[in-house]
């Protein structure tokens, strides 16, 4: 192992960490600037056979280290393991300083001190790719012989370390908290964030008990948004923010942080340039994945997994939206925070629990239960009795412990039971596993089916529309699905399976729960994987689609169709009714704007291509080829039974394209060109003969 000069690493920790200074009787016991580890003993293949130089493939810049090199065990991904230990040594000094980062899973990705056998102290990473300082106090083991030993036994989400810099000191390399305190007297606590600025931890309490607690980038200077938290509840009390662990710069980083009647810059929120105008997104920050959408009493709920705190991914908590129609959305204060720091709330569902199987209800209201990831502890149940609202644990959580996530939970009225179908990895290989329940609370394994990776969802459609003929899908997070039969306990497809969508953005859906009756509909929302860079959000949500099961001559399978809500919005109509597509002809010449929904139906045996071009975007219908392409996605479509429809539902970041009755469904997230702000529609060599064409504009579903 080489040893930097003591006087190169003074200077490198004081440019870089601000730690006051390093007395020269301190032991750099390891700063992996080599090409090798040294007289370290590898096992396994996490961390190769010597330190990296930053982040490691597609991972998440990893920020925070000195020099060049550290160790970091995400080398074939988070699924590899291993470890590295050290030489025994002989403690020779008060503490032991050293930078992590990677996965926080305590007893499997960790730095260890271990002594006679025993591990004596331990430090797991923060869920986070910036490495921070943390020393272990050792006064009372000085003289002791020791192995330091680095561990990655995590095969699951930030199953890897990172550690840099080891070093004997007198010294605690770290700082004491910052605090703020402020009399919560407005409603809106506004942080302003930094796009790639360092992460702090911020606490929040409120009057001293612990409200939130999550990594923040803080702004120095001029930020690019405020996030934002909603205090309406909390009029009175005193807000303590505390920043653990600062930098010695950062003495006056809460400063800016202030209690207002407004969130910062509500006046140019939703008018934004990338915001979606009939698309949900969230005020400020980041989501992904839809949860707990439920219907209740005129309202559609759409939870969401959300970082309220800075413009990429983390600190899960779910957000939450209402809206009548699916198409107006109210964004609401954040339904569920984070059990603890490192304890995210991940993906779940929502149901309403008509007849109080599980005894949560005390009010007027029906009980709606959520179940969520509790990332720390497993599958729990959280209850509301204000209209979703606010929620309560239930304090038998976790109810299901197991090596997955996303539980969705429905009745399955056959059966008369709860079922949870849940993401599960059994023997290394992913499934779907079910348990089935009479309370909500016990759970009891059942099933597993293999093949299918995260947020599962299990439904019944009725073939064709026929009521009589009902099948069961079983649907996974990358939309591939399969038709079959289910009896509460087991699912058994009748063949393989089927992809569910042909673009380049949809993830992560989920169906509506509790949808009434005399509707009857199964509504379904994605993740729409759309970045929005330089925006104060991030990602949105796929358009609402009703899915139906239709017949064709390969078998039954998924149309969808957005939900007819959509004409709310429509504003200017124009019917071109039957109309030949030629060569340097436009019918769709003058149009201009964000926003339309485009429905063409092409005549069976036409020739050539015909394209949509939208905005220097282009959908093109290949008649010979029977091909629908956008970008780089390409879908089969031909005209089976007589005509082939088009529809395109776009907005200010994608193109949802639905062709054939909804059997193909192509989402996009498209970066229109700014030099490209027209639309055309034009043929390729021949003529395309179209029985009808119609343009709706699309208004802005914000008010």
């Amino acid at each position: 192992m080489r040893i930097a000069a003591y006087i190169l690493l003074t200077n490198i920790i004081l440019l870089t960490v601000s730690v006051s200074a390093i007395a020269q009787t301190d032991i750099v016991m390891a700063d992996f600037e080599g090409a090798d580890y040294g007289d370290w003993k590898i096992t396994g293949t996490a961390f190769g056979e010597g330190p990296q130089k930053g982040n490691i493939g597609g991972q998440r810049h990893v920020s925070g280290f000195q020099g060049e090199g550290l160790i970091n065990s995400f080398l074939g991904g988070d699924t590899s393991t291993g470890s590295l230990s050290s030489p025994s040594f002989t403690i020779q000094r008060d503490y032991i300083n050293f930078l992590v980062g990677g996965g926080h899973h305590p007893g499997e990705t960790e730095i260890q001190l271990i002594i006679g056998g025993k591990t004596v102290r331990s430090t797991s990473g923060p869920d986070d790719e910036q490495l921070r300082w943390a020393s272990w106090d050792l006064k009372k083991l000085k003289g002791s012989k020791a192995v330091i030993k680095i561990i990655d036994s995590y095969s699951g989400r930030w199953g890897h370390i990172n550690i840099d810099h080891i070093l004997q000191s007198d010294t605690e390399f770290i700082l004491p908290d910052l605090e703020k305190a402020i009399k919560v007297d407005a409603r809106y606590l506004n942080l302003p964030v930094k796009t790639g600025a360092e992460k702090r931890r911020v606490k929040a309490l409120l009057d001293g008990e612990i409200f939130d607690e999550f990594d923040i980038e803080l702004a120095k200077g001029t930020p690019d948004f405020h996030a934002f938290v909603d205090l309406e509840a909390h009029q009175g009390k005193t807000l303590t923010l505390i920043s653990s662990n600062p930098w010695e710069s950062d003495q006056d980083i809460l400063e800016t942080a202030y209690i207002g009647d407004e969130i910062a810059g509500a006046d140019s929120m939703y008018t934004e340039k990338l915001r979606p105008q009939f698309h949900f997104s969230p005020r400020r920050g980041w989501n992904n994945d839809p949860n707990g959408l439920v219907y209740y009493d005129g309202e559609y709920h759409l939870y969401f997994q959300h970082n309220p705190y800075g413009w990429n991914w983390g600190n899960m908590h779910w957000g939450h939206a209402v809206s009548s129609d699916m198409v107006h959305w109210e964004e609401i204060a954040i339904a569920l925070n984070p059990f603890e720091y490192g304890d995210w709330a991940y993906s779940g569902s929502a149901v309403i629990d008509w007849k109080n199987t599980s005894g949560f209800k005390t009010g007027d209201e029906e009980v709606l239960i959520a179940a969520y990831t509790s990332t720390g502890r497993g599958e729990s149940i959280l209850y509301s009795n204000d209209r979703g609202r606010t929620f309560t644990e239930y304090e038998g959580n976790p109810v299901v412990k197991h090596d997955g996530r996303d539980p969705k939970i429905i009745w399955h009225e056959e059966s008369a039971q709860w079922v949870m179908a849940i993401y599960d990895v059994i023997d290394s290989i992913n499934h779907i596993s079910f348990h089935v329940s009479d309370d909500l609370k016990n759970w009891k394994y059942t099933s597993s089916i293999e093949g299918y990776y995260e947020c599962p969802e299990i439904f019944p459609l009725a073939v064709d529309g026929d009521p009589t003929n009902e099948k069961w899908v079983l649907y996974a997070a990358d939309s591939n699905y399969a038709i079959g039969t289910f009896d509460g306990f087991s699912f058994s497809p009748e063949e393989g399976k089927h992809s569910g969508n042909y673009g380049n953005c949809f993830y992560a859906s989920q169906t509506y729960s509790d949808i009434p009756e005399e509707d009857g509909r199964r509504i379904q929302v994605g993740w729409g994987r759309v970045a929005t860079k330089g925006m104060p959000f991030n990602q949105m949500m796929t358009f609402p689609c009703e899915l139906t099961l239709k017949t064709t001559d390969e078998g039954i399978r998924i149309a969808y169709t957005p939900v007819s809500e959509i004409a709310t919005l429509h504003s200017r109509h124009f019917d071109y009714g039957e109309v030949t597509i030629r060569e340097n002809e436009n019918p769709l010449d003058g149009f201009s704007g964000d926003c339309y929904d485009i429905t063409a139906e092409i005549e069976a045996g036409t020739s050539g291509s015909l394209t949509f071009s939208i905005r220097g975007v282009d959908v093109i219908y290949d008649t010979v080829n029977n091909e629908l392409r956008c970008m780089d996605k390409v879908a089969p479509l031909s005209a089976s039974d007589g005509n082939t429809d088009i529809r395109l539902l776009i907005d200010r970041t994608s193109i949802e394209i639905y062709a054939e009755g909804g059997l193909v469904y192509m989402p996009m997230g498209v970066e229109f060109s700014d030099d490209a702000p027209s639309y055309s529609l034009s043929a390729g060599a021949g003529e395309v003969k179209v029985s009808k064409l119609k343009v709706h504009e699309v208004k802005s579903a914000w008010k």
